[in-house]
């Protein structure tokens, strides 16, 4: 973990980076706390944890051990069990667009190696059938049952999910922002007392920046979907879920292709992620009510460039460039 103070403005901000979850997650804190080192550290270990929980490459995860005991009972920590909970919930949500159970597939797509340790972890079949209502609850003895061998895959909700609660080890911070990858959480003011902006990423030139945006609201997440941020030679990875119901099977993974990218601004980072995913696999036509619906803001990028925005929130002004 590095740390070192930025230019001062109007207050001191100072910046934490280390990596975790397959990403450079930094850690950046608005004004004189003499805590920071610590504080940021505590935000890391959250990372760390769900890491250690959720993880599909590690042999050793909780995640790992839940798929290879199917179709057994078995009891997992609450950090798992409401990670799957919330997984499963947007996936219903959703009516399958956001679907956990596509581990294999996305085995089958090549994204099988863990980037910072070259570690690849053998797939578990799916079947044909699989998805995710195979994967059920006992809230009274915090059990997850799979009904059927699956590689769960929670990649597009755990970073969320660890955003949320290193946000919460920070709650005696008024002004920080927490950045994994593409996502980010922020509370307060920037350095200079003003809204924190965001770039959003040209998803058909990722080079380059489609829009900004600014919330008015004390603590908000951004998160975003592209099909250019992970690909191999097969397709990049949010893939349909719904065509391994449909004839496909996990050997034949389909690339969603109704939307370029996605960015979806809402009070959680774990409901932000989530939906950003399930909205992009569902393409514009679909999304737009999703989203609208769950009350989050929203600007979808479609693949010949159009874009459009949501007000399910009402709290975010997006500003095209």
């Amino acid at each position: 973990m590095a740390h070192a103070p930025v230019t001062e403005q109007e207050q001191s901000l100072y910046e934490f980076v280390s990596t975790a979850m397959s990403t450079t997650v930094s850690v950046q804190i608005v004004g004189a706390h003499s805590n920071a080192p610590s504080l940021a550290a505590k935000a890391f270990d959250w990372f760390r944890l769900v890491e250690a929980a959720c993880s599909r490459f590690d042999p050793s995860s909780e995640l790992s051990r839940l798929c290879r005991a199917a179709p057994e009972w078995v009891a997992v920590s609450p950090l798992l069990f409401e990670v799957l909970r919330v997984a499963i919930g947007v996936a219903h949500a959703s009516d399958g667009a956001f679907d956990p159970t596509v581990g294999a597939a996305l085995f089958a797509m090549g994204f099988d190696t863990e980037w910072q340790t070259g570690r690849t972890v053998p797939a578990v079949p799916s079947g044909t059938h699989a998805d995710w209502r195979d994967v059920e609850f006992d809230e009274a003895t915090v059990r997850v049952r799979l009904r059927r061998p699956l590689l769960l895959d929670l990649g597009a909700v755990a970073k969320g999910f660890a955003l949320d609660l290193a946000a919460r080890a920070m709650a005696g911070v008024a002004e920080c922002c927490l950045v994994a990858g593409g996502d980010l959480l922020c509370r307060g003011s920037n350095a200079r007392g003003r809204p924190w902006r965001t770039a959003i990423t040209d998803p058909l030139a990722p080079s380059g920046t489609v829009a900004t945006v600014e919330v008015d609201a004390p603590e908000y997440a951004v998160c975003t979907s592209g099909g250019y941020r992970r690909c191999t030679a097969n397709g990049h990875h949010l893939l349909v879920p719904q065509a391994l119901a449909h004839g496909h099977t996990a050997d034949r993974p389909v690339s969603a292709t109704g939307m370029a990218g996605i960015t979806v601004v809402a009070p959680q980072a774990v409901i932000a992620d989530a939906l950003s995913t399930a909205a992009f696999v569902m393409g514009m036509e679909r999304a737009v009510p999703l989203l609208a619906a769950q009350g989050v803001d929203a600007l979808l990028i479609a693949p010949d460039g159009t874009r459009v925005s949501v007000t399910g929130w009402g709290r975010s002004r997006f500003t095209l460039v």
